[in-house]
């Protein structure tokens, strides 16, 4: 499981069941999703995470890289998270950076750059429920300023009623920008929303 419960605060206390919050925090679906690049078919051998100190304050990143079995080899940086993780031929790079994109890698002969956001999983408030459309809006408008160029840009962020109805509909305009939208859920699946619009 990706995600955290935690009491909701009181004014948001009855949108979630028996008063708990399911965050799902952008760190974890970085991980999530570098996970995945590492997982599919023409996989990645090495993905690089570029959180930052927020993230870290949210998600215990390296706690939780251990439970995954990756062990740090060296450091990055001058965290204590920067540094690379190894579980057999895959590893990790946790590079603490900004400006890099959320996750990168190289899978088959493409180079991958995602974009990801996290957010509250279970909520029925309207607060919140704003904050994951706004989240996925946020995130292909990044993709949007990077140049064109051969790599695969994703838009990765959590699954939800909201972001997937939202994703359907922004999915045949992403397309034709070169932007993919990928929804992961907190046990790490990846979905992909698929256009049928020929780019």
């Amino acid at each position: 499981m990706y995600s955290v419960h935690r009491p909701a605060p009181e004014k948001r206390s009855a949108f979630a069941s028996d008063g708990l919050e399911e965050h799902f925090p952008e760190a974890a679906v970085m991980i999530a999703f570098a996970s995945h690049l590492l997982a599919t078919k023409s996989s990645a051998d090495s993905v690089v995470i570029c959180p930052d100190g927020e993230h870290a304050k949210r998600f215990e990143i390296v706690a939780f890289l251990q439970m995954l079995g990756f062990h740090k080899t060296t450091s990055l940086g001058g965290t204590q998270y920067g540094g690379r993780y190894v579980r057999g031929k895959h590893s990790i790079v946790i590079d603490p950076s900004s400006g890099k994109g959320d996750v990168s890698g190289r899978v088959g002969n493409r180079r991958v750059l995602a974009e990801c956001k996290g957010g509250i999983v279970n909520t029925r408030h309207p607060g919140q429920k704003s904050k994951l459309r706004k989240g996925l809006c946020e995130l292909v408008g990044q993709l949007m300023q990077l140049p064109l160029s051969g790599d695969r840009q994703i838009a990765v962020c959590p699954d939800h009623d909201v972001t997937r109805r939202l994703a359907g509909k922004l999915a045949p305009r992403c397309a034709l920008a070169g932007i993919e939208i990928a929804l992961v859920d907190v046990q790490g699946n990846v979905t992909y929303v698929l256009t049928d619009l020929k780019t």
